[in-house]
């Protein structure tokens, strides 16, 4: 193993696999255990399957509680599992926490688990040193019929690849409430009013594009672009399927303004965090109504590809032959907050 410093961000993908193919589960409860592109643990609970989350919010510090609710359940959504319980674990800095701020971010989360019927159970809040700002960890819960689980290993040759809303909404979101005095002479008040409600509209949560997609049709795998964007979940797919992903890069929805933020940073908006939008896999002829439903139900939902045999790649169809597409070491706006 190098002794070099690692950068900003995920750990890279071949040091993870490395790490998890150390400590093998044993337990036969354990239906899912931990992988590259699994986005929660599925333990068999008796009745129903129990589909588990923990993830922490590092990159924003504005509406730091909200955002935790949202993210993680964005991930049990992607198993087809309804959430269920929360616990969250709140890490406030010394001598900037106030009790205004620890009732804020108590007040966001509760709110939050209120607005899609999730239990805030426990959890542990403290004062610690070695921070700059708050950092929230939040660990859901979730439960599924046991014929009913959707996991990122289901994804078969044939299948198509589509994609709610557009890319990377919570890049915009975050780059716009983070970094406003460094884009406020390249955005008008309105686009900088209207990149920071990105967070809301079109918003990060995808619970309700994975529930609408699921009652149109056959869903055969589901992932959450988050650190890495979109070009990182696709490559995470890809190893979960083990199958080959070839994507029509000029079918993938980027908002104008999104792009005019990354173009601003100079980041590349297919490799930036994107909550937000849903990457599913369906069968070819499952892909048309569950593209319809959610189009017709409000949430913009196009085909970008399709699932080959393979060994796990990722390719863009150009017009004479295949390209391979790079997985990112790290997430673009890492380079933003520590370049």
């Amino acid at each position: 193993m190098t002794q070099d410093p690692l950068p900003v961000g995920k750990l890279p993908s071949h040091l993870l696999a490395h790490l998890l193919s150390q400590t093998p589960i044993h337990d036969p409860q354990v239906l899912l255990g931990p992988g590259i592109g699994h986005d929660c643990a599925v333990v068999d609970g008796g009745a129903k399957l129990w589909v588990i989350k923990s993830d922490p919010i590092t990159f924003v510090t504005d509406d730091i509680g909200w955002y935790v609710v949202q993210i993680n359940a964005n991930d049990i959504a992607t198993t087809g599992a309804t959430p269920r319980w929360l616990m969250a674990t709140i890490l406030l800095p010394e001598q900037r926490t106030t009790a205004t701020l620890a009732e804020r971010i108590h007040q966001q989360i509760y709110t939050a688990c209120q607005e899609i019927n999730v239990s805030l159970i426990g959890g542990h809040t403290e004062i610690t040193y070695g921070i700059d700002r708050p950092i929230v960890v939040g660990t859901l819960i979730g439960e599924v019929a046991r014929d009913s689980l959707i996991t990122p290993r289901g994804a078969k040759p044939g299948d198509r690849i589509l994609l709610t809303k557009s890319v990377p909404i919570e890049a915009t979101a975050i780059l716009a409430r983070e970094y406003s005095e460094q884009i406020s002479q390249a955005l008008t008040s309105d686009e900088l009013t209207q990149a920071r409600g990105y967070l809301y509209k079109p918003g990060i949560s995808v619970l309700r594009d994975a529930q609408l997609a699921n009652q149109a049709g056959q869903v055969s795998a589901m992932h959450d672009p988050t650190e890495g964007g979109l070009l990182a979940a696709l490559w995470e797919l890809a190893q979960a399927s083990n199958c080959q992903l070839v994507i029509d890069l000029e079918k993938v929805p980027i908002s104008d303004l999104s792009a005019h933020i990354c173009r601003v940073f100079k980041i590349d908006p297919l490799a930036a965090i994107a909550s937000g939008a849903l990457l599913l896999t369906a069968p070819q002829r499952d892909a048309p109504s569950i593209c319809r439903t959610l189009n017709t139900s409000g949430i913009p939902c196009c085909e970008i590809g399709d699932v080959q045999s393979g060994n796990a790649t990722v390719w863009s169809r150009t017009a004479l032959e295949k390209e391979r597409l790079p997985c990112p070491s790290r997430d673009e706006i890492a380079t933003v907050i520590s370049p």
